[in-house]
């Protein structure tokens, strides 16, 4: 990874956390000593830092290098490098507001066939693009139950970030998605109209939710991405 590539990883990371109320310009300016215009202009994409700037914001923000490094794999897991690539599983929260999922936020690593991965095609909105694409989330009762029985509680359900369009992957089924619904994922079907995103359970026993999508917002903002895949046993 170049300079470039580790500059953009920091900005991420720290929009994201500025997006999620953790974090806003003139705290970070305080924790750091730096002019806020400074840091707005490198959390907006209009300069760059210097390396001690660097160093100084990862030390505020109790980050090292190696949390911008992506994921790829992790030590005794044993895969062949031909046919097999590692997804890292992650929480909920994660999964939803990562753009770089950082080694510290890894629970464990799915190992699938590369082929199978390669194979899946994208639709991705322009501002996901730079997102790291595949991770994959476990299931808790509460949130299986309303797609039971295609999802049993405890499945572990892999996410394509970079599909996050509401066309249909395949004309003969429709698409599941991986949902922010307020700051939850949820796993439903999903399609537009009147200006909310429809989220429909396969157990018809739970209720039909609507999200309003706003204005300044497209309904790809709320589509994490497309589950690619499902194992219901661990």
């Amino acid at each position: 990874m170049n300079m470039t590539q580790m500059h953009e990883r920091l900005r991420l990371e720290l929009l994201r956390r500025i997006q999620r109320g953790s974090l806003s310009i003139s705290l970070l300016a305080r924790q750091t000593g730096f002019g806020q215009a400074h840091l707005s202009n490198f959390v907006r994409g209009r300069r760059q830092l210097s390396l001690e700037a660097m160093d100084r914001i990862l030390a505020s923000q109790h980050l090292n290098a190696a949390d911008l490094l992506p994921v790829l794999s992790r030590p005794g897991l044993p895969l062949d490098s031909e046919t097999e690539s590692a997804v890292p599983v992650v929480s909920h929260s994660a999964a939803l507001f990562e753009p770089y999922i950082r080694s510290s936020a890894v629970q464990w690593m799915w190992p699938v066939r590369s082929k199978e991965l390669q194979a899946y095609r994208t639709r991705v909105s322009q501002h996901r693009r730079s997102w790291q694409r595949f991770v994959a989330v476990i299931l808790q009762p509460t949130d299986a139950l309303p797609m039971e029985p295609l999802l049993m509680p405890q499945a572990v359900v892999l996410i394509d970030r970079h599909y996050n369009s509401l066309l249909p992957y395949n004309s003969l089924r429709p698409n599941l998605y991986a949902v922010r619904h307020e700051a939850h994922l949820a796993i439903r079907y999903a399609d537009f109209t009147a200006g909310r995103l429809v989220l429909r359970p396969h157990n018809l026993a739970y209720p039909v939710d609507l999200i309003d999508v706003e204005p300044d917002q497209s309904p790809s903002d709320l589509l994490v991405g497309r589950i690619a895949m499902i194992r219901n046993e661990l």
